[in-house]
């Protein structure tokens, strides 16, 4: 997996800018626990769709980022958390053990 690493706020413009010619995917990570290490992994293990960009938040350091997700595509804030963001909305969202990458091609293919 090539996670390109969302550490700052202005990337969020650049992702629902670039959402227009591909989907975006965040992954909101929390070092803290052991399930969203689960999620994370199983994310490693399954092959990068070349049709998408990955961004990794790591939310314990950029919880105002985090914040910012939750209000920019009016999704419930969890942790971890899947998005995929389509034509600047968010088309999926998904948390927990609920995460996969299957679902997350299967949102590509819907919208």
């Amino acid at each position: 997996m090539n996670w390109i690493e969302l550490n700052n706020a202005d990337t969020l413009t650049l992702i629902r800018e670039k959402s227009f010619a591909q989907p975006q995917v965040i992954f909101k990570h929390s070092t803290r626990c052991s399930i969203s290490s689960m999620a994370l992994q199983r994310l490693n293990r399954s092959e990068c769709p070349k049709e998408a960009d990955f961004y990794l938040l790591d939310l314990i350091q950029h919880r105002a980022i985090s914040n910012t997700i939750a209000e920019q595509y009016d999704v419930y804030h969890e942790s971890p958390q899947v998005l995929v963001i389509r034509n600047g909305e968010c088309i999926y969202d998904e948390s927990h053990n609920g995460i996969s990458m299957d679902d997350i091609l299967e949102a590509f293919q819907s919208a």
